[in-house]
């Protein structure tokens, strides 16, 4: 089938993480509740064996990971989780949405983010270069 580019979509739903996140004073120290959506596009899945995915459970602990550090907007937590996900093997996309239940009296803030990978990365990573993120876990 030539003209057919077939790639996967892994998604995670509405997971909370509680989350140091804030510019007022009083959420400064006070970890709050978000909710977070992460949608991967990855290479095709041909193999029925996990190591042939992106693991779901990567997404919730470096999600969780960025919640123990002092992040002050939710547009830079959604853009770190973004840059964590895209680094991981074949991975092409990675979105992150964040809702922000307590931001509002009345509704909700909520922030996308979309990363996708340059062609030229994947000509590097084939090539044995890395430009790895790394997500650690705060005291």
């Amino acid at each position: 089938m030539t003209g057919i580019v077939a790639f996967t979509r892994v998604s995670v739903r509405d997971l909370p993480v509680l989350a140091d996140i804030g510019i007022y004073a009083h959420e400064i120290g006070q970890r709050q509740p978000l909710i977070l959506t992460v949608t991967l596009e990855v290479e095709r899945i041909e193999e029925d064996r996990i190591d042939a995915t992106t693991d779901y459970r990567l997404i919730a602990a470096a999600a969780e990971a960025l919640g123990e550090t002092r992040i002050a907007l939710i547009e830079v937590f959604a853009y770190r989780l973004a840059s964590y996900c895209l680094e991981l093997p074949g991975v092409r996309s990675a979105e992150v949405t964040i809702d922000k239940p307590r931001a509002l009296a009345a509704g909700m803030a909520s922030v996308t983010t979309l990363l996708r990978r340059d062609p030229a990365d994947q000509i590097r990573e084939a090539d044995g270069g890395s430009n790895i993120v790394s997500i650690e876990r705060g005291n």
